[in-house]
């Protein structure tokens, strides 16, 4: 979580780093909308928990309406203080995040995603960091997932993965291989 201004800027440095843009400065005005999508993500969480002053709160206040408009233009559902540093969108598209759930290190989402709980439940999964989350993956309940785990496109995650550095598949997810989830991730994340 965004606690002050060093980790505001430490959170774009990463997920500019994941998203593979390391060498860029900012980003292009066409051909870069989910790094700005991210960059007001960060910023909307700076000013939610660290700016308390009379402008701080008129701003962000201002921030969290022009993210709530970028949410719905983007089909992209992802509450604030959910991620940790280095997210990476690889796709915008039907990505649902339950604001309860909590995600690591370098993150990497694909499209038509869902982290969620069930039933109304108030627990949400906790995934742990250099988690890959293929193309319509479910991971669904209180349950957690260890790090360096890739969840592989359509599998469903109903229970805890305890076991670091695999792969899984299927519905239910099931452990398919003994592969990490690093070579899914941005190489640069790890010099």
């Amino acid at each position: 979580m965004i606690n002050s201004k060093e980790d505001y800027l430490y959170y774009l440095k990463r997920d500019k780093i994941a998203l593979g843009k390391a060498n860029a400065s900012r980003p292009k005005i066409i051909h870069d909308e989910i790094w700005k999508f991210e960059r007001l993500l960060r910023k909307t969480e700076y000013y939610h928990n660290c700016r308390k002053d009379f402008f701080g709160k008129l701003y962000g206040t201002y921030l969290q309406a022009k993210y709530y408009r970028a949410r719905l233009k983007h089909n992209t559902y992802i509450p604030l203080n959910v991620f940790g540093p280095g997210l990476s969108i690889a796709h915008f598209g039907s990505i649902v995040v339950n604001g309860n759930a909590r995600i690591g290190e370098n993150c990497r989402i694909q499209e038509s995603t869902t982290i969620g709980a069930t039933n109304g439940a108030t627990t949400a999964p906790c995934l742990g960091n250099n988690v890959f989350l293929g193309s319509g993956a479910r991971v669904i309940g209180d349950i957690r997932v260890a790090d360096n785990v890739a969840i592989g496109a359509n599998a469903v995650v109903v229970k805890n993965i305890d076991v670091s550095g695999t792969t899984w598949g299927g519905v239910p997810a099931k452990q398919i291989s003994n592969h990490t989830s690093i070579n899914n991730l941005c190489a640069d994340l790890f010099k």
